[in-house]
């Protein structure tokens, strides 16, 4: 169309007709700056656009917008501290704490959980101690005397010799590992009531390690 209306723009006779078309003329100062042209059909100008966007992100700063914004955020961080609760379960050892992490204390998890033990039922002992801690009578105070002296042999005793059968045991498969902190680790575990240990155990009582 541009290219036709060349020959028109030469001949200053023609000028008339072509305003009356609505034709552009290349060459006409007042028609090259119309927005019509530069801007092109249905298309804003990247300056529009960088304004369209800025006022998208406006409602953003309100104060309305804030707590929405907080809102999220804090179910957002909720829901991952819920997929990292659930990847500790598991025993990942991405989101395991520092004490737990490494294949010494896996192995020591895995000795301490295939077995019952008697250090399990501590936390049941100090239940009955403490009851018996109310009970005022010669009796009672007799035994319950006798029953501290008598767990807390238990639990050295017992943690003493898991610890060292781990400490064996990690030396024998994983030679060249540090050892270090695993047998007061592997006691400790010993102590909690299996059903809440974390990790979970990932060894059912009876199997080997």
């Amino acid at each position: 169309m541009f290219r036709r209306s060349r020959p028109a723009a030469e001949d200053p006779s023609s000028y008339d007709g072509a305003g009356d078309a609505g034709a552009a003329i290349p060459g006409d100062d007042g028609v090259a700056s119309s927005p019509a042209i530069t801007a092109g059909k249905g298309r804003p100008t990247p300056k529009r656009s960088d304004a369209e966007r800025r006022r998208r992100r406006q409602p953003y700063t309100a104060p309305k917008d804030r707590k929405e914004a907080g809102r999220a955020t804090r179910d957002r961080q909720r829901a991952d501290r819920g997929r990292r609760m659930e990847a500790v379960r598991r025993g990942e050892e991405w989101a395991l704490p520092a004490r737990d992490r490494g294949p010494v204390k896996a192995l020591a998890r895995d000795y301490v959980d295939s077995k019952r033990r008697l250090s399990e039922f501590y936390m049941y002992g100090l239940l009955v101690l403490l009851a018996l801690v109310f009970v005022r009578t010669p009796v009672a105070q007799s035994i319950l005397d006798g029953l501290v002296i008598v767990g807390v042999l238990i639990m050295l005793a017992e943690g003493t010799l898991i610890g060292r059968r781990v400490r064996a045991l990690a030396a024998e498969r994983l030679p060249g590992v540090s050892t270090r902190g695993v047998a007061l680790y592997s006691a400790m575990r010993a102590l909690q009531i299996r059903k809440l240990r974390m990790p979970r155990p990932r060894v059912n009582i009876g199997d080997k390690v």
